[in-house]
Order: structure tokens, then C-alpha cells, then sequence
């Protein structure tokens, strides 16, 4: 039996690869694995709390993951329904939390980490939620570094995205390169496992697994769908020119500061100067120069476009009408918003998108 870091290096090389993987069930017999995944999960301070089950962490032990081996060699392995509870949210109000039991937890991570080794390399480098050495610092520093010039911010809003995840979309997507139909078996039964509240039983109809391991993933594989769309159809579409042209405004008023500071008025020429300052030396309106930007965080996303708003409104309804047509999602109308980048801050993370203007200092946060 292979070692599980040779496993996992063998999986990442098909990936960056992009070869489809092929008879992968069979590597959930491999201990190896669950000892990582164990490992992994021990540290977690949640490790301890019993799902549906009074199973936990301290509970397990070889022979236990021996039996779950064996049990899912001879495709016996039954998820377990996850126990709901609720958590308070800042603003009061509560949010829904599912708490597998613990087997379940550790046969997730041990899923998790061949998808991850297998898809985290085809991933978009746009995409910065739920990812190694990415997260919220990373979406807002290639915003202020990248996206100087942006007239406008369209705000992307997916109605209820991890309770719409379409489950058999979801599974046709990892189908298309996992090559095992048992594997695949395993995630579906996964999603429809359902959950316990109040001793009742409700179905999952659509969603990632609620308190999964294994939703981020699963998430980010569904949308990694839409990275694709936009790398490459919406961005060549909209992307023109390789230089804005100069800004007349911009050259007159930077010409009379010269000139009136070359006179001596030094009052006349700092007005100027503070009026240049404040002007793109690019012409923003330049119709032969076109860009459009794109970033996104679990399901949070923002497009930064320079051009007319005509156009923005335009890419809006593309955006929209993929996501329902492809992935079955729904953007929400009241907020997916088109922002003058010019006057207003669009919301992403919690931080106001502002414009970055070519010649100022570039505003962080």
C-alpha cells in the first residue's frame, strides 16, 4: 500500500496535468489516508462534538477505521444523517449548523484531500475562498493592485448559493474527470443524506452537506464552472485595445501648471497641480479600450469593467442568464448591483472596492 503523501503527489501530477482520474475508490482503502485525515481533524476543536451519533474523535481507533475500510470495500458504508443545531449570528439572528458524526467527518476529509490534491491545481487564480494559502487578504490585494482604472463594479449576488447547489449538476461536473462511478456514488449518496432535527428527519433535496468537511470543495468545484465562463468567454469579449489614449483635459491643465510655475505663481500652479492629480492621465471614456476583471470568494463575487455602463448592464445579464442556464443558480436582484466605480465603493468582503486612479496613490482596503 502506497504511502498517503504519495497518493495525494500522484492525484496533484494528474491534475496540473489536467488528466482525468480513474479507479479512485479504490484509494479509500488505503489507512494511510484516515491517519492524515485524523490527524487533520484531532486539531480541530470541534473535533470532540458528537453529531447524530455520540461518536467522537477519542473514540476511534484502527480497528474502527479497518471496519469502515471494509465496509466501504463492500459498498455497505451508509452516511449518516447530520444532527442540526443553531448558532447565533453578530446580528442575533440564528444560523443552521449540521454535526456529522465523526466517521463521517473522517471519510470526508479523506475525500477532501483527493480532491483537493486532484482540482486544486485547475482551479482559477481568481478564485480565493476555501484554498490553500488564499482568503480574503489575497481577493483584496489583486483588486488594489490589479484593478486600476475600473469605471464600474458589478456585484454579484447568488441567491442562497449552498442551499442551490443542484445535486445532480453538482455530480455531472465531477464526472466529467473522476472516472469512478462508485466514487461518484459515494459523494451523491453524500448530498442526499439528509438531517435530524428534533429527532426529525428532513431530506436534502439540494446544497452541500450542511457542517460538511467537504462543502467547500464541493462548492468551489461548482463554480469553478463559472471561473471558466469568465476566463474564457466574458473577459475576451470585453477586453480591447492594449493602451487607453491620453487624456486631453489631463495634458492641458498639466501644461498651464508648467507653465504658470516656469512664471513664478506658484498659488496658480499648485491649483493645477491639485486638479491634475485627481484626473486619470488615461482617457476613461476611450471607446477603442476595453477591460473587464473578475474575482471571487466562496460565492461572494466582483466584476470591475472599464467601459460603458451600457455594457456593464450587458455583462449583468450574461452573467445571470449562464448561472441559471448552466448551474441552476439565481442571482439575487436587489443585490446584485452596477456601481459608478467613479463616485461610489461597491461592498466585497466587508471592504469598499474603490477606484484606483492610474496617477494617485493606490487605495487600499
Amino acid at each position: 500500500m502506497r504511502l498517503a503523501e504519495t497518493v495525494l503527489s500522484i492525484i496533484q501530477e494528474r491534475g496540473k496535468q489536467g488528466l482525468p482520474l480513474e479507479d479512485i475508490y479504490r484509494q479509500l482503502y488505503n489507512p494511510g489516508l484516515y491517519l492524515m485525515a485524523y490527524g487533520r481533524l484531532y486539531a480541530n476543536k470541534g473535533a470532540t462534538t458528537p453529531g447524530a451519533t455520540s461518536e467522537t474523535v477519542d473514540g476511534m481507533s484502527m480497528a474502527k477505521i479497518e471496519k469502515l475500510i471494509d465496509d466501504l470495500r463492500h459498498e455497505r458504508y451508509r452516511w449518516t444523517p447530520v444532527r442540526r443545531t443553531y448558532i447565533a449570528k453578530k446580528s442575533g439572528k440564528l444560523r443552521p449548523l449540521g454535526l456529522p458524526t465523526w466517521s463521517d467527518k473522517l471519510l470526508q476529509e479523506v475525500i477532501r484531500l483527493i480532491l483537493e490534491a486532484y482540482y486544486e491545481p485547475q482551479f482559477s487564480p481568481r478564485s480565493h475562498g476555501f484554498r490553500p494559502q488564499r482568503g480574503c487578504h489575497t481577493a483584496l490585494i489583486n483588486i488594489t493592485d490589479h484593478w486600476v482604472g475600473t469605471k464600474w463594479f458589478i456585484e454579484g449576488d447568488i441567491s442562497k448559493y449552498f442551499d442551490a447547489i443542484d445535486h445532480e449538476v453538482l455530480v455531472s461536473i465531477l464526472g466529467e474527470k473522476l472516472k469512478d462511478n462508485r466514487f461518484l456514488r459515494l459523494i451523491s449518496n453524500l448530498l442526499q443524506a439528509g438531517y435530524l432535527e428534533d429527532w426529525k428527519y428532513h431530506r436534502t433535496l439540494s446544497g452541500s452537506p450542511q457542517g460538511g468537511v467537504v462543502s467547500p470543495i464541493l462548492s468551489n468545484i461548482y463554480l469553478d464552472k463559472f471561473d471558466k465562463y469568465v476566463e474564457q468567454v466574458l473577459i475576451p469579449e470585453y477586453t480591447r485595445g492594449t493602451k487607453r489614449r491620453h487624456n486631453l483635459q489631463y495634458e492641458v491643465l498639466r501644461s498651464k501648471a508648467v507653465y504658470w510655475k516656469k512664471k513664478g505663481k506658484r498659488k496658480e500652479a499648485q491649483k493645477l497641480w491639485t486638479q491634475v492629480q485627481r484626473m486619470p492621465s488615461r482617457d476613461p471614456f476611450d471607446p477603442n479600450y476595453r477591460r473587464l476583471r473578475y474575482v471571487r470568494y466562496a460565492d461572494d463575487t466582483l466584476f470591475g469593467f472599464i467601459g460603458s455602463k451600457a455594457e456593464a448592464e450587458e455583462i449583468k445579464g450574461k452573467i445571470r442568464g449562464w448561472l441559471k442556464e448552466n448551474l441552476k443558480l439565481e442571482l439575487s436582484i436587489e443585490k446584485t448591483l452596477i456601481t459608478n466605480a467613479t463616485t461610489e465603493a461597491a461592498r466585497f468582503l466587508g471592504y469598499g472596492a474603490t477606484r484606483l486612479i492610474e496617477t494617485g496613490p493606490q487605495a487600499r482596503g
